[in-house]
């Protein structure tokens, strides 16, 4: 009991760990801006062997600031609502979105340097939205709608829209969500439902009524 607790985040916590792991990404894009690093020798180059690091670090870096700055608001939103609801499957989307995303692009990608967090920001989103039509509690479909509401234009953006954007690693990461909702969507618990006073109360004899409903009823026994 005391280890599941502790895996339970409240709300404001899954924001600030969130927050913070943007943060991070905000500080390595500064960093190779501040010292003139190559940053893009960390992205995917497709069918690379030499590259094949990429699959860890692509997520991790972006082409500028601009890249960085479209990605932060989905990640700290999706991100929220997967470390509050499912605490359970929330590191398995995680790892999911990131290698199927990073893989997929490695094996299938067009011949460019990828780049960026967005294939693992639409595979948290894919997974928002599966796993709340296979439970269909109360607080999956509330984070789903929630998601659907600021984000719903991510399930046009696994297509190919603009020449540079990585719609593979888009299409790769909703894969990679869509496959852990399937299969552990009945592993996170579900809401304890809230229940009422006046629902637990037994049903009482009207104190004018009382029993005569049953009078015909054993009128009947007596002529039988």
């Amino acid at each position: 009991m005391n280890t599941a607790k502790k895996n339970v985040y409240s709300l404001r916590q899954a924001i600030v760990t969130s927050t913070l792991v943007v943060t991070v990404l905000w500080v390595i894009q500064s960093a190779g801006e501040l010292f003139n690093l190559s940053l893009s020798v960390l992205g995917i180059i497709p069918m690379d062997p030499v590259r094949l690091y990429g699959i860890l670090t692509a997520p991790l870096v972006h082409s500028g600031y601009e890249h960085l700055f479209n990605n932060t608001l989905p990640l700290i939103v999706l991100g929220s609502a997967l470390l509050y609801g499912y605490p359970r499957t929330r590191l398995k989307v995680l790892a999911f979105a990131w290698l199927v995303s990073g893989l997929g692009v490695w094996l299938f990608g067009r011949e460019a340097t990828h780049l960026g967090a967005s294939g693992v920001a639409h595979g948290m989103f894919f997974y928002l939205f599966v796993v709340s039509v296979l439970r269909r509690d109360t607080r999956s479909v509330g984070l789903m709608m929630i998601a659907f509401f600021m984000y719903g234009t991510m399930i046009l953006t696994i297509f190919p829209t603009e020449p540079d954007i990585s719609y593979e690693a888009h299409f790769f990461g909703a894969v990679g969500g869509l496959a852990c909702a399937l299969l552990f969507w009945r592993d996170d618990p579900k809401p304890v439902r809230k229940t009422y006073s006046w629902e637990n109360e037994d049903e009482e004899d009207d104190p004018v009524i009382q029993d005569l409903w049953r009078e015909p009823e054993r009128n009947e026994q007596h002529r039988e």
